[in-house]
């Protein structure tokens, strides 16, 4: 029998909640992808750097992390970036290349639907 996990933070079970509901009502599957990578236990999912970030997105690109991003590595492109958290460091060097970092309900309210936007991580 598999083991439930149960996320103790109030604010990730909102975030997961919203996910689910915007993945329902529009039927757009981008935002349950980003929920069930947000259900994951601690070990599985692992953090992005923005230096693969780097490496795999596009520039101008809107990419979304279910997670946290980190600060390995730099970043040359100007992107858009949605995730669960970030380290003070890595939201610096987002915003030092010309992008943005967003937390997931601030994506969510500018791209309901999920077009344009690209999972990583």
């Amino acid at each position: 029998m598999a083991r439930s996990h149960v996320k103790g933070n109030p604010e990730l079970l909102r975030v997961i909640r919203a996910l689910r509901s915007a993945a329902r009502a529009r039927h757009v599957a981008l935002w349950g992808s980003v929920a069930d990578g947000l259900e994951r236990a601690r070990h599985p999912s692992r953090p992005v750097s923005v230096g693969h970030l780097d490496r795999v997105a596009h520039a101008e690109e809107t990419v979304v992390v279910p997670g946290k991003v980190l600060s390995d590595g730099s970043l040359s492109k100007r992107l858009t970036v949605a995730a669960f958290a970030y380290s003070a460091e890595a939201r610096a060097k987002i915003h030092a290349a010309g992008g943005t970092a967003l937390s997931l309900d601030e994506l969510l309210k500018s791209k309901p639907d999920g077009t344009g936007v690209r999972l990583v991580g």
